[in-house]
């Protein structure tokens, strides 16, 4: 039978039963998102959501993190311990399904759980899933008892009492290390895992998270008492505030009928909790929504809520004040930089998330809640502050000014043949053929040789080509004018097309990726830095819309010719790679060590940095906002020894001098 009849057969004997755990390992990314660093910090997340419900529910105030020395890592709560008797359904004990069945948890009952952000049941099964080894220690009825689960949560010891304690401590420890073979990097990151549990700590008040790494000894603790209104402080820490921090808290009820049984009926509580601040200078909308602590980076029905209500609120105030200049304002120009923390608590009978990863709301009855709950706060603040809100209401108008003004120096520009943009761009930009705009690339390159080189090596209908000429500026620390002023910056702007800061409509860009590709050194980095600086305070969606990309060129090139003096190649992107290519290509190869794109001509850039089928690319994305905003503030800010701290802190200068003297 020829291959193609192989593959044209399509019978009973094709469908294949994925049991237990095996259709997480087969499709990890269908639970944590992917196997790059965010889904590996998933696992730990899934594991403090469970302490935290806990936490939530009223059992312990302590969560304790430990990264441990060999990149295992320990969750430790005061809850009240995984269930370890029977389950009668299925005659095994409970802690045994939680860590080894999806779908099996105390979240799917009201009476264990009222407000709860695991609500799939599937979070502790996936980390052991996805784990080499995971190992649960439970302090429960007077007793410590044991299980070990190994090779993707197979059981390797039984659960067993290995002791007793007192009947006052309770609690669970759950310690793991993710599968190498699922994850191309298994390396935590000490501050992404600081900044989720302060976090956290702020969606929590009164708990007290640890976090030790024994790997480099580092330790903090985070508690708060001020919960959103110290985030939102803290987001905003090196802004200039227009407002003091608004914040508002409330509940509301929700009639609810059991699906299985319209005649039970019960009243919900819905907890809705918001805090904001409006900022000069800021051309963003920055709201971070939550909903039982959880993140939910995608939104869903309780922003919508919310985005309704303050642009109901607003234009009522405008209306009853008759302030006809600012009539016709629009959602967009009102929430233009405005930096809000959106959390709801919702029971877990009307709680509806879209995916496991938890990123998106989807519960209707929250939009009506958040827009009443909203307008309600909102148009008796401002009642009550008016000369506040005066001051937020022309800021909403120069919002609007400034659209409508790019909105016609758009139609402006389609209207010309030809156009001072096009002029400044001619002896910079080459452009991509094709206006499948969704399907080119933009490669800001550092540098003319590796420009040269990127114009000849390029696919001509969908990738173009703009060289940087010199370091762009620091954005964090200059005005908008001196921005409009510097070439490279206005040339990025006219290229990509789209506007900028509160006129930026991504709507118009011109290309589906934005590829920065720079040196693979310490100015390389830095322009990176400081490209990716710009798009953060001028083109943010561009980012958290996923256009956004860093090229990831070779350190190394393996190579040697062979009897028929044809040279065999490998590139190398790390040691590990280095090793691997030198074993490939033999004895008597030579090594090509890459100090910059510049010293490969356009045939080897294609071949391992720009060939779609072939290159590297790192997706930039904001997963942790507290961390992405600490990280731009103090090294790009404009407080020299907050960032000359985190340098001593952070960097291991002895391994400095090593790379130093390897480059020479």
């Amino acid at each position: 039978m020829s291959d193609r009849d192989e593959r044209n057969r399509y019978g009973a004997d094709s469908i294949v039963v994925l049991k237990g755990l095996d259709a997480v390992r087969k499709r990890p990314g269908m639970y944590i998102g992917s196997t790059t660093p965010v889904g590996l910090h998933h696992l730990i997340w899934e594991i403090v959501d469970n302490a935290i419900d806990e936490a939530l529910a009223g059992y312990g105030d302590k969560i304790q993190v430990t990264v441990h020395k060999d990149g295992s890592i320990t969750v430790a709560d005061e809850g009240r311990g995984v269930p370890v008797d029977i389950n009668k359904q299925e005659g095994r004990p409970a802690i045994e399904l939680v860590y080894t069945e999806l779908h099996a948890g105390g979240k799917f009952n009201s009476s264990a759980y009222k407000i709860s952000g695991g609500l799939h049941g599937v979070g502790a099964s996936v980390t052991n899933a996805l784990s080499e080894w995971l190992d649960v220690t439970v302090y429960r009825d007077g007793q410590i008892h044991h299980i070990r689960f190994h090779n993707g949560g197979k059981i390797e010891i039984p659960l067993e009492v290995i002791g007793t304690c007192s009947n006052k401590k309770t609690g669970t420890i759950v310690t793991f290390k993710p599968d190498h073979s699922i994850f191309p990097s298994v390396e935590f990151k000490y501050d992404t895992i600081a900044s989720h549990l302060q976090e956290s700590s702020f969606m929590t008040n009164g708990v007290h998270f640890h976090l030790k790494d024994e790997r480099s000894n580092a330790s903090q603790e985070f508690y708060s008492t001020q919960g959103l209104h110290e985030y939102v402080s803290l987001l905003n820490q090196n802004k200039r505030p227009l407002s003091d921090i608004i914040e508002f808290q409330d509940e509301a009820e929700v009639d609810w009928n059991d699906p299985s049984d319209i005649r039970k009926h019960k009243t919900l509580i819905v907890e809705m909790h918001l805090a904001m601040q409006y900022c000069y200078e800021d051309y963003s909308e920055n709201l971070y929504s939550y909903v039982n602590n959880v993140r939910t980076k995608d939104g869903g029905t309780h922003e919508t809520g919310f985005r309704t209500g303050i642009t109901k609120a607003v234009n009522e105030f405008i209306d009853n004040n008759n302030i006809t200049k600012a009539k016709k304002l629009t959602g967009d120009d009102i929430r233009e930089g405005i930096t809000c923390v959106l959390s709801v608590r919702v029971p877990e009978e009307i709680l509806e998330f879209e995916g496991q990863t938890k990123e998106k709301l989807g519960t209707p009855q929250a939009t009506p809640l958040l827009t009443a709950f909203t307008y309600e706060k909102l148009s008796y603040f401002l009642a009550e502050n008016k000369e506040l809100a005066l001051k937020i209401i022309d800021k909403c108008i120069a919002a609007r000014e400034a659209r409508d003004a790019a909105r016609k120096a758009k139609e402006e520009i389609r209207n010309q043949k030809k156009n001072k943009q096009e002029i400044i761009l001619s002896d910079k930009l080459t452009p991509a053929q094709s206006k499948e705009y969704d399907k080119n690339e933009l490669f800001i390159v550092e540098g003319d040789s590796a420009g040269g080189s990127a114009k000849k090596g390029r696919d001509r209908i969908h990738q173009a080509i703009l060289p940087l000429r010199g370091k762009p500026l620091n954005t964090d620390s200059i005005t908008v004018d001196r921005l409009l002023q510097n070439e490279e910056f206005a040339t990025i702007i006219n290229t990509i097309g789209a506007g900028f800061g509160q006129s930026f409509d991504i709507s118009d860009i011109k290309y589906g990726k934005i590829i920065i590709m720079t040196d693979a050194d310490t100015d390389g980095a830095h322009i990176q830095t400081l490209l990716l600086t710009f798009f953060y305070h001028y083109m943010r969606t561009l980012i958290t819309s996923g256009h956004v990309y860093v090229a990831v060129p070779p350190l190394y090139r393996v190579y040697k010719e062979d009897k028929n003096r044809k040279v065999i190649e490998k590139y190398a992107w790390n040691d590990t790679d280095l090793a691997v290519a030198k074993k490939i290509i033999g004895p008597g190869c030579k090594i090509n060590r890459y100090k910059g794109l510049g010293e490969m001509n356009a045939e080897q850039l294609k071949a391992t940095t720009m060939d779609p089928r072939k290159r590297l690319l790192i997706q930039v994305s904001i997963d942790d906002p507290l961390f992405v905003e600490n990280q731009v503030s103090v090294l790009m800010g404009k407080d020299t020894s907050v960032r000359k701290k985190w340098v001593e802190e952070n960097v291991d200068f002895s391994k400095v001098d090593s790379f130093i003297e390897e480059v020479k």
